[in-house]
């Protein structure tokens, strides 16, 4: 029953009364023919793999790969790192603030509602997501995708959905996932995708429960790195030029459960919806009034954690003058590592993550890349947000909106750079 619980980072089929296995096409679309020759790109992340985890637990698969193409020394998540505005950065080539995604669950106050992780609805309803995700700009110019698993590909952001897709679940097959994707390659060159996104959830969910150092993690990594191996060798009898990029959300960290932090008193539930907990409290005033009072009693007080203003937090791009949507707190509380604020008071895990990358290494991700295209070498670690204008350069999709990400950061890593 490991996987049937709701971890922050993750939601999970057992929150919705229906598990929908069935893939979704869209039907009537097609590769221009500009796009049949273009390459292919395979997206991949693995939930919660932390930067050092193919090494410590000797994913010898995963490193044979490597060997052969691009390993950075690790990958910086954004600030939060969690799941959904990570997975969302790297789709986008934006910051939380920017794309909108800021949390796992947040308060938006235009809309007088909530968007969570858990809550189906918020989920697929495509006004939540700002931003133009790759496979969005690839459907507007007329190149096909396909996801199994991704956050915001079960939405239709700008009205625009993959061709073919999967909602959420965890009850397919990795046998059968792999199946599908050699399924879509296999499709004649109008109807064959060239980006597909690809999720595990596994090492995450194991991260959570057991801990970083645990030999449930170290299993999950050899089962993932086996499943790695399985779809490199399926994709390869297709005989087309696929192109692997490799990527986590964020790392994993122990966190102190037994000095588990509470809601300061100082913070009156009255005058303050309370949007998140964990490694980030998120405080929205219901009058305005009330915010420097609280702040400067909180900041007087502050015993493990350190108290901000939205304007104090433009180093990690979470400020008030980057929040695009308005959906960052006007007061954030955010714990010293290890510890975590549990303001639901419910058994708490020992793994744990959502920390400043700049603060604590454990959250740093992985970036691994190999195919065609990608040459080898080894890089030193960056920002997340530069995946998106690597893979549409891979891809030759031009865009003109503005996004955080640079292409000069990762530009060297591809063939005739």
């Amino acid at each position: 029953m490991k996987y049937a619980l709701l971890f922050l980072s993750i939601y999970t089929n057992q929150l919705y009364a229906q598990v929908d296995t069935n893939q979704h096409i869209i039907e009537g679309r097609r590769n221009s023919a500009s796009q049949q020759d273009k390459p292919y790109v395979i997206l991949i992340s693995a939930d919660g793999f932390r930067y050092d985890y193919a090494k410590k637990y000797e994913a010898q698969h995963v490193l044979s790969l490597t060997k052969k193409g691009v390993r950075a020394k690790s990958m910086l998540p954004v600030f939060p790192s969690l799941t959904f505005p990570n997975h969302y950065s790297i789709a986008t080539g934006m910051y939380p603030a920017h794309h909108g995604i800021v949390n796992n669950s947040f308060y938006d106050a235009a809309r007088n509602s909530s968007y969570a992780i858990s809550k189906k609805k918020q989920v697929e309803d495509g006004t939540w997501y700002g931003g133009v995700p790759l496979w969005v700009l690839a459907e507007q110019q007329q190149m096909l995708s396909a996801s199994f698993y991704w956050v915001g590909t079960e939405a239709p952001i700008q009205g625009i959905l993959p061709t073919y897709y999967y909602s959420y679940n965890e009850q397919i097959s990795i046998d059968k996932r792999i199946a599908v994707v050699v399924d879509w390659l296999r499709l004649p060159a109008e109807k064959r995708p060239h980006l597909i996104t690809f999720y595990f959830p596994e090492v995450d969910h194991d991260g959570h429960m057991y801990g970083p150092e645990s030999p449930e993690v170290a299993e999950a990594v050899k089962t993932l790195d086996s499943s790695i191996h399985q779809l490199t060798l399926a994709v390869k009898k297709t005989g087309l030029p696929v192109n692997f990029i490799f990527v986590s959300d964020h790392g994993m960290t122990t966190v102190d459960t037994n000095n588990i932090l509470t809601l300061p008193n100082a913070i009156d539930t009255s005058k303050f919806i309370i949007a998140s907990e964990g490694i980030l409290v998120s405080m929205h005033a219901k009058n305005k009034d009330d915010i420097l009072p609280t702040y400067n009693t909180l900041k007087a007080s502050e015993n493990s954690y350190t108290v901000y203003l939205k304007k104090e937090m433009a180093s990690l791009h979470f400020s008030e003058e980057d929040d695009a949507f308005n959906r960052i707190g006007d007061i954030i509380v955010i714990p010293t590592w290890p510890k975590v604020f549990n303001l639901s008071k419910r058994r708490l895990r020992p793994g744990w993550h959502g920390y400043d990358a700049a603060l604590v290494k454990d959250v740093h991700a992985i970036f691994y890349g190999w195919g065609p295209m990608l040459k080898k070498k080894r890089i030193a670690s960056f920002e997340n947000v530069h995946v998106y204008p690597l893979i549409a350069e891979m891809l030759k999709l031009p865009y003109t909106h503005k996004i955080d990400g640079k292409l000069e950061v990762l530009k060297r890593i591809l063939r005739n750079n």
